[in-house]
Order: C-alpha cells, then sequence, then structure tokens
C-alpha cells in the first residue's frame, strides 16, 4: 500500500479522521499515536509491513502541501480505486485532475484517482492490471 512515508498536518484530529476512514478501508488497522517531548502529536499506521505516518509541524511553522509530491496508494481493484477516490472526498478530501479511470501510457493501463487530503497533500490510488 506504501512504503515508510510521512505527511504533514495542521489539525491532526481532522487527519485523523480522513486517513483512518481511507487507510482503514485499505486494511490499515488504527494508528499508533505517539505525543513527542515537545508536545506534537504523530500518528502511525501500519500496513503489510510499511509505515504512514501524520505529523503536527516540529518547528512551529504550519504545515505545508508536499511541494509537488504525489504519493501512491495500491489498490486492488478498478472499483477500489473509485472507492478510494468516493471514501477521500466524503471524509474531506477534494478530487483533482480528472474524475477516475483509466488511464495509458508507456507501460499500459493503469487505473488512477487523484485526490488531495484536507491540509492538500496530493493522493492518488492506483490499480495496475496484471
Amino acid at each position: 500500500m506504501f512504503s515508510h512515508v510521512m505527511v504533514g498536518t495542521n489539525d491532526i484530529d481532522r487527519a485523523k479522521r480522513f486517513y483512518d476512514a481511507l487507510l482503514g478501508f485499505l486494511g490499515a488497522g488504527a494508528p499508533f499515536e505517539n505525543t513527542s517531548g515537545t508536545g506534537h502529536k504523530r500518528l502511525f499506521y501500519r500496513h503489510e509491513g510499511s509505515t504512514f505516518c501524520v505529523t503536527e509541524p516540529i518547528n512551529g511553522e504550519p504545515a505545508t502541501a508536499a511541494n509537488g509530491a504525489t504519493l501512491g496508494f495500491k489498490c486492488s481493484s478498478p472499483e477500489q480505486v473509485q472507492q478510494f477516490h468516493d471514501i477521500a472526498v466524503a471524509n474531506g478530501g477534494t478530487s483533482c485532475e480528472g474524475p477516475p479511470g483509466p488511464r495509458t501510457n508507456a507501460i499500459g493501463t493503469l487505473y488512477l484517482s487523484y485526490v488531495r487530503d484536507p491540509d492538500g497533500n496530493k493522493l492518488c490510488g492506483l490499480y495496475r492490471p496484471a
């Protein structure tokens, strides 16, 4: 689903509601919640040997979107790509880059769904047929 990735948030409770719904749908369990010695909170989601972390800023500055980066999440079917999109939007995300669906390129057909989380981080649900 994901490797070892971290995104920032300015509202940890809002981010938890969003990612609990979205990552729970993909099979991740409840996050391990951690408060650092400096008081900022983090959520660590684990799934299939990977870790996804959502953290409040550690330097006191507002979190910003990932500077143009897109985080990909493996889906198991075209239908799951659509569900990824629908769950994200229903939980405070926004759709971007056109409707979910197939995109054909040099490596074949991929089913993609692009959304932004409530903090503006760009996410992509993707499925590649065998």
